[in-house]
């Protein structure tokens, strides 16, 4: 992984920055995108740059506005000179049961789940191809069995399944594209319908039992970047069983 570059979609917070961080601790250089945790992603690329002088930088950009991708792209080229790996970790969630779906709920869960995955994918595929790189996806194990009442977001993970296949076979054999699809690993943050009587209920359908920890995710996108060089088109649960078990 030494001297690779590898660009992280909300990469500040959350999974993202532990995603960044395990990166970044097997040698990589990390181009952290944030939408407006501005701080995070400048308290972030501190600390990484404290460990490993000019090895991380930042780049502000929604996901959900056409020109941002070629312009996170050109940032990271601009910043390190070249790109070896995408992963598109950034994501909305939140319910959106039938009567009470809107244009500006399909606009934002279709926008920043699936839409912003492949165009910028696509904004990164001249890079990628010059450095045989990759691509992570982060899934979601309900892609396959969509939740109640999160109809769009299911919708939305469902074809970014469907775009990692796709993906692999449009931009190999130069580029490997996989996915990571995380089960309980870190609760949304302000859902109601996510208490604790719900969480008992959904780690109880894990064969392991309990949560997972975003380190586990980390760990399967390290995976897949740095130690699977004949793995492409592949769909990785990283849930405890709990796929096998719905």
């Amino acid at each position: 992984m030494k001297s690779k570059v590898i660009l992280i979609t909300g990469g500040a917070v959350r999974v993202g920055s532990v995603i960044a961080r395990k990166l970044h601790a097997t040698g990589a250089r990390i181009m952290i995108h944030y939408r407006a945790s501005a701080q995070a992603a400048l308290d972030l690329r501190d600390e990484l740059n404290r460990l490993r002088p000019d090895s991380a930088a930042i780049v502000q950009g929604d996901l959900l506005d056409p020109d941002a991708y070629a312009c996170m792209v050109a940032e990271t080229l601009r910043c390190f000179g070249r790109l070896d790996a995408l992963v598109n970790n950034a994501s909305s969630f939140f319910p959106t049961a039938v009567g009470e779906i809107d244009e500006q709920a399909w606009h934002d869960l279709i926008g920043t789940n699936l839409k912003a995955p492949l165009f910028l994918s696509q904004a990164a595929a001249s890079a990628l191809t010059h450095s045989h790189g990759c691509i992570v996806n982060i899934a979601d194990i309900h892609a396959e069995r969509p939740m109640k009442s999160y109809v769009v977001y299911s919708i939305a993970k469902a074809g970014l399944v469907a775009l990692t296949k796709s993906l692999a076979h449009e931009l190999g054999p130069y580029v490997r594209v996989n996915a990571v699809a995380p089960g309980p690993i870190l609760w949304p943050e302000n859902d109601p319908s996510f208490n604790d009587q719900e969480r008992r209920r959904i780690v109880a359908h894990t064969l392991l039992k309990r949560e997972g920890s975003p380190d586990d995710i980390a760990r399967a996108v390290s995976f897949l970047v740095n130690d699977a060089p004949y793995i492409t088109g592949v769909i990785l649960p990283v849930d405890g069983g709990r796929s096998a078990s719905l």
